[in-house]
């Protein structure tokens, strides 16, 4: 601890659009690799993820999967369940931009890539009564395609086409084998 957060981090949660989508762009850039201040960040962001602006729970989810893709100290097997509501946002948007990052989790170290593949795995069952389920379930697959890009990890494979494979829909099944092929 002790690290000081970037000056950009404190208009992360402002409400004026221009400036906080300037600190989101750069603070996404930077948290691509190790920053020092992660753990000075973390509890600020996590309590973000329930915040009443869809806005900055969106902004929450990501920047806290880039944050975890780089933790040694693995504080995302904590926080994940309060991410993974994130997917199930009323804002169809946020939930989906939360979704789209999760992947990110599983480059940190061997048991956050298994808790998000779980994770992944759990919620693409959930997906199947929900209003967008089909969007919810194209986006997991295609998730899980880029972690197994990003790892090499046949276990990932073997998930995704499990899942692809009990896809009732054929039309389904096969837009979303199209990320495994």
């Amino acid at each position: 601890m002790g690290n000081a957060l970037p000056p950009a981090f404190a208009d992360l949660w402002v409400t004026d659009r221009q400036r906080q989508n300037a600190a989101y762009a750069e603070l996404m850039a930077a948290t691509d690799g190790p920053v020092p201040w992660t753990q000075d960040a973390w509890d600020e962001v996590v309590a973000n993820l329930t915040h009443a602006d869809n806005h900055n729970r969106a902004i929450a989810a990501q920047i806290l999967c880039n944050l975890a893709a780089h933790d040694p100290a693995e504080r995302i097997l904590g926080d994940l369940d309060a991410l993974m509501k994130v997917t199930k946002d009323a804002r169809f948007v946020t939930a989906r931009h939360s979704l789209k990052s999760l992947w990110k989790i599983g480059l940190g170290s061997p048991a956050q890539r298994q808790a998000v593949v779980k994770a992944l795995e759990h919620r693409y069952g959930e997906s199947t009564s929900e209003k967008n389920g089909t969007l919810v379930r194209n986006d997991i697959v295609e998730s899980l395609r880029r972690l197994h890009d990003a790892v090499e990890d046949p276990e990932i494979e073997q998930v995704a086409r499990a899942l692809i494979e009990d896809e009732p829909d054929l039309k389904y099944r096969h837009k979303y084998a199209q990320h495994w092929k």
